[in-house]
């Protein structure tokens, strides 16, 4: 029975020990409830608000790296054209024209089924990565020349992810409303998005439930050009 006593009297000294660094550690606060403690919302805040302020530094940055290489190059004016083409097709330049916008929003706080309708499941009231997606691709089969999430401009390397409800767009965190802007032929763009089979089923979780869809029209508007790092990380060009 001794060994039995020793292992006992050990396990209370460990005990003591935890307690006694823990009480130290925390200086009289609750660790787990401690205000200090950077919460991950928080954290992930401040990193896309980071990563706002890098990208317009970028942007800006560029600009003058464009500039500088146009009048070293010894490239003709006609070379020029065909360059400035290239870059507002890639999206990197300002965008004018007549447009829209769409935007998306979760079902009201405490929203219940319309007469006739289910009971809504949590996920049936809140805006997914499939809903933004659709709108997207229905305005670039309705011929949109640009496109533009929130205040950011897509171009070919844009991915469009959710987090739950909350969006995550090359960087940068938000939450709904969700806007989608087009610059493009407002009767294509218009007619593309009725033709949408993904944005029908949408349509018919607003009329169940009340999720939010709204169409803006705009005769005239300007979309900036994408201001940040275009390089690419991991694809590769393929050796001739």
């Amino acid at each position: 029975m001794r060994p039995v006593k020793l292992l006992t009297a050990a396990v209370f000294a460990l005990a003591g020990l935890i307690f006694v660094t823990s009480f130290s550690t925390a200086k009289g606060t609750n660790i787990r409830t401690d205000d200090s403690l950077l919460k991950l919302s928080d954290l992930t805040r401040q990193r896309s608000e980071k990563n706002q302020e890098l990208e317009k530094s970028t942007g800006l940055v560029r600009k003058d790296v464009d500039a500088l290489a146009r009048r070293d190059d010894g490239s003709t004016k006609a070379e020029d054209e065909k360059l400035g083409v290239l870059e507002k097709a890639a999206g990197t330049q300002k965008l004018t024209g007549q447009g829209l916008t769409v935007t998306l929003n979760d079902a009201p706080p405490g929203a219940t089924a319309n007469p006739g309708y289910p009971k809504p499941h949590p996920n049936d009231l809140v805006i997914h990565q499939q809903d933004l997606q659709a709108v997207v691709n229905a305005m670039w089969e309705g011929g949109a020349q640009g496109i533009r999430i929130m205040d950011q401009r897509l171009i070919s390397t844009s991915a469009v992810r959710c987090v739950g409800n909350t969006l995550i767009l090359q960087g940068r965190v938000y939450s709904p409303p969700y806007t989608v802007t087009a610059v493009g032929d407002r009767g294509r763009l218009k007619k593309s998005l009725a033709a949408s089979p993904a944005l029908k089923n949408y349509q018919l979780y607003v009329q169940a439930y009340g999720l939010g869809w709204k169409v803006d029209e705009h005769e005239a508007m300007t979309l900036p050009g994408y201001s940040g790092t275009v390089d690419l990380h991991y694809a590769k060009p393929v050796q001739q």
